[in-house]
């Protein structure tokens, strides 16, 4: 991975969610926990899973809680074959922001068992690159009293299973995480500032040469349902560790999508899931959406078909590529 310097502008964005309540065929929320062979809790809400749901380690100063008070010191923009330009500290670790926290005002909603998994990045000590604006670096004092580094207003992180320089290990986990671009929005190939998938809306689709037309989620991810799930009464059979797989679609607002077919139509398909577990859940037709922690791209479809259970799901809910 090589290193390059760019300028980089202030760039404020604002985005709002609207959560629905409802659930299909329910006449309040789904208590019922259902099945899936895979029994174990996730990890701190699966903030410290990646891929098949590892658990963070603290055993070295470079990882977990070890880290949180290691300075960045000069910042340096790496170019990477897959993201574009990331932004790394001084040891060339990747540094990542977290869709759940907020840049306006600054907050991070990373802490206990997350912060473990997810290192804050000191405000004390971080050096902006050369020719990068110094006004895009800030700080969020944590709920610790201890101050983080900000690029743009988003809180900035280390990821505790990077062990060495270039590593990208935490990009996608969770849907949630991503690595930083040098203006503060997500990385991508696109530009290295968010690309295409930071304009997508909360839910809209995309064609795929083999399975024609499939929801995609806000970042370009494929959405996927579960075959063991019910739209009637509406429930998740992926529960526990199954959530660190399949994470997830939280809950979109109707007029933050873009080809949904059945959000307007006068049934009661578009609505939100409050699992048992306290998260919620977005449904198309009832069916609970996810998307799949093996993507690691726009495009990929690694999910389709896995254990004859999930599959890519069109605008109306029905399962793509399902043999008959």
């Amino acid at each position: 991975m090589k290193t390059s310097w760019r300028s980089a502008s202030l760039v404020a964005s604002a985005a709002a969610v609207l959560v629905l309540t409802t659930a299909c065929g329910q006449e309040k929320a789904d208590t019922s926990t259902g099945t899936q062979n895979v029994g174990a809790a996730p990890a701190a809400g699966g903030y410290g899973t990646a891929g098949a749901g590892a658990s963070p380690s603290t055993g070295t100063a470079a990882e977990g809680e070890g880290a949180v008070a290691q300075s960045a010191g000069q910042l340096a923009v790496a170019d990477t074959d897959k993201l574009g330009e990331v932004v790394t500290d001084s040891a060339g670790m990747t540094l990542y922001r977290f869709d759940k926290d907020t840049a306006e005002p600054p907050k991070s909603a990373c802490d206990g068992e997350c912060a473990k998994a997810w290192p804050p990045v000191p405000a004390s000590g971080a050096a902006a690159p050369i020719g990068i604006d110094k006004s895009l670096l800030g700080e969020v004092t944590r709920a610790d009293g201890t101050k983080q580094l900000t690029i743009d207003g988003w809180p900035q992180y280390r990821f505790a299973k990077d062990t060495k320089a270039g590593d990208l290990k935490g990009q996608g986990v969770g849907g949630t995480w991503y690595a930083s671009a040098p203006t503060g929005k997500k990385a991508s190939a696109a530009g290295g500032s968010g690309g295409a998938a930071a304009d997508l809306p909360g839910l809209s689709t995309r064609n795929d040469p083999e399975l024609g037309e499939v929801v995609v989620d806000k970042n370009g991810m494929t959405v996927y349902r579960f075959e063991k799930d019910t739209p009637w009464p509406m429930k998740s059979a992926c529960i526990g560790a199954c959530l660190e797989k399949w994470p997830v679609v939280e809950p979109v607002a109707a007029a933050d999508t873009k080809g949904i077919a059945n959000k307007n139509d006068g049934r009661r398909g578009y609505v939100v899931l409050n699992r048992p577990d306290g998260l919620k859940q977005q449904s198309i037709d009832c069916w609970p959406l996810y998307t799949f922690a093996g993507d690691k791209k726009p495009g990929d479809t690694n999910g389709q078909g896995v254990g004859g259970t999930w599959y890519a799901i069109s605008p109306e809910g029905k399962p793509l590529g399902k043999p008959k």
